[in-house]
């Protein structure tokens, strides 16, 4: 796989991605000192990271149930017709609402299985109403699959165990 800058993930690139990846925060003096590089080697690296597209963005990682009621669920999806056009409306609806945060085409006999966060029951079976209801989308079933308790939340890729390209 080659990114649109190739950049040569030597060593210190993957230092870099796998503390920020983590850390996204961190300064770029204390990541610097971490891949034992100057501040603007280290800044000029992270730099051409981004903008080769490997760093998709940063985000923060919130403690949702202290901010707002919520209610998680994977809702999965069986498409009545799996040709390509069929799945892009279908991938183009889901895309338009923000209470779908993730949305995964799988093997088996399911479609997809999309991550969703809504404010209550009652939206959730709204959302997958609004999605199942629409007959230009050829949703045949819906199987929702409410979230009781995270025994463990995404904590980033376990980089350290994966093949990098070269």
């Amino acid at each position: 796989m080659s990114n649109s800058k190739n950049i040569k993930m030597d060593q210190i690139n993957r230092k870099i991605l796998a503390i920020i990846h983590k850390e996204s925060d961190i300064s770029n003096q204390d990541l610097a000192e971490r891949v034992c590089l100057s501040s603007s080697a280290c800044f000029q690296r992270t730099k051409a990271l981004k903008e080769s597209g490997l760093i998709k963005n940063f985000t923060c990682d919130l403690d949702l149930d202290q901010i707002a009621e919520n209610v998680l669920a994977y809702v999965e999806f069986t498409l009545e017709n799996n040709s390509p056009i069929h799945r892009n409306k279908f991938e183009d609806a889901v895309a338009k609402s923000p209470e779908f945060m993730d949305c995964l085409r799988v093997t088996g006999d399911t479609d997809y299985i999309a991550f969703t966060c809504c404010s209550n029951t009652q939206a959730l079976n709204a959302l997958c109403d609004s999605i199942g209801g629409d007959p230009t989308l050829g949703v045949q079933k819906i199987k929702t699959r409410i979230i009781v308790e995270r025994s463990k939340w995404y904590l980033g890729f376990p980089l350290d165990k994966l093949k990098w390209h070269e």
